[in-house]
């Protein structure tokens, strides 16, 4: 209880710093690229529940690597990695959000400092699918690909040489399996990047959401962030906030 106050508190005063100095901009995750991509799933090998990741196929996406603090170039901070589905497997647009996290079944729970966007992304929290199985949900730089360094601007060389990112899924304590492959694409301009307004709450299927008191509070802060930034808004879906809220 005494560790996930100090890092609440902490938290709230980085928010507050960043609220303040952000203006018209995005207060988490300020530096970024954002690119066209191409996802292929292929499945876990046994159903999760969540047609997203069960049903083999293609699917359009848009992606964004970002910074969460914005430190200079090439320094530590914690690193995103986000996803847009577009198709109808979602139902609706889907919105996977990942950041750097620690290794390890408890210490995945927490975010990490990383250097190079060459590493792992998780995403904190768990989601329930239509089965009702809890998923852990992670994304990571293949080994055997193109590098994407350690800065913003190697990603967006890596994206041009045909880069990828591996993505997975785990349940409880199992290990990770790997379910598909997100392919970059094109670089999109900086104006369209500086319009995405990325909710994980909202922008989630019925059958592959996220769940808990932490994320439904992550639900007031995307919609806060989009208006403070000037940015359209999501789409409203109060059944999906009530949902992950109430833990189902």
């Amino acid at each position: 209880m005494r560790l996930g106050r100090v890092l609440a508190v902490t938290a709230a005063a980085a928010l507050g710093v960043r609220l303040v100095r952000a203006k018209k901009t995005r207060f988490l995750h300020p530096d970024g690229r954002s690119f066209d991509g191409d996802l292929e799933v292929w499945g876990t090998g046994e159903p999760t529940g969540a047609a997203l990741i069960d049903h083999p196929g293609r699917h359009p996406v848009t992606v964004r690597i970002s910074k969460g603090v914005g430190t200079a170039p090439g320094r530590r901070d914690v690193l995103g990695f986000a996803l847009r589905v577009h198709g109808p497997v979602a139902g609706r647009q889907c919105d996977l959000l990942f950041s750097t996290a620690g290794r390890g079944r408890w210490r995945r729970h927490l975010p990490a400092l990383r250097r190079s966007f060459d590493t792992g992304y998780g995403t904190i929290l768990p989601y329930r699918t239509g089965t009702g199985t809890k998923l852990y949900l992670s994304a990571g730089a293949d080994p055997r690909g193109v590098p994407l360094g350690r800065t913003l601007e190697t990603v967006t060389h890596a994206a041009a040489e045909g880069a990828h990112v591996l993505l997975g899924a785990a349940r409880g304590g199992d290990p990770v399996r790997i379910y598909g492959r997100v392919r970059f694409g094109d670089l999109r301009p900086a104006r369209v990047d500086a319009g995405l307004a990325f909710d994980p709450i909202r922008n989630a299927p019925p059958d592959l959401h996220p769940t808990g008191a932490v994320h439904g509070l992550r639900a007031a802060a995307y919609r806060l962030s989009q208006q403070w930034r000037g940015a359209q808004p999501t789409a409203p879906n109060p059944a999906a906030v009530a949902r992950t809220a109430g833990h189902r």
